[in-house]
C-alpha cells in the first residue's frame, strides 16, 4: 500500500495492519531460514511495509495528541 492510501485509515486499523505485517515478516524470516523462497524479494517488501504502516501509525498519534 502506499502512504497516500495508509493516512485515510484509522489509527485502529493501521495498528492492526501492522502486527499482521510483522507476523508475516517472522514467518517469512523462518521460511527462508529453513528452505528457499519462491520470491526473496518479499522480505524486502514486507521490512518496508511495516517501516511505512509505522511511520504513519506514528505520524497520526502524534497529530492527536497535539490536538
Amino acid at each position: 500500500m502506499k502512504a497516500s492510501e495508509l493516512r485515510e485509515l484509522t489509527i485502529k486499523e493501521l495498528e492492526e495492519q501492522l502486527e499482521n505485517e510483522k507476523s508475516f515478516l517472522v514467518k517469512q524470516r523462518l521460511n527462508h531460514a529453513v528452505s528457499q523462497l519462491d520470491n526473496p524479494l518479499k522480505l524486502k517488501e514486507t521490512r518496508r511495509n511495516v517501516a511505512r504502516l509505522s511511520s504513519v501509525l506514528r505520524e497520526k498519534q502524534l497529530k492527536e495528541n497535539n490536538k
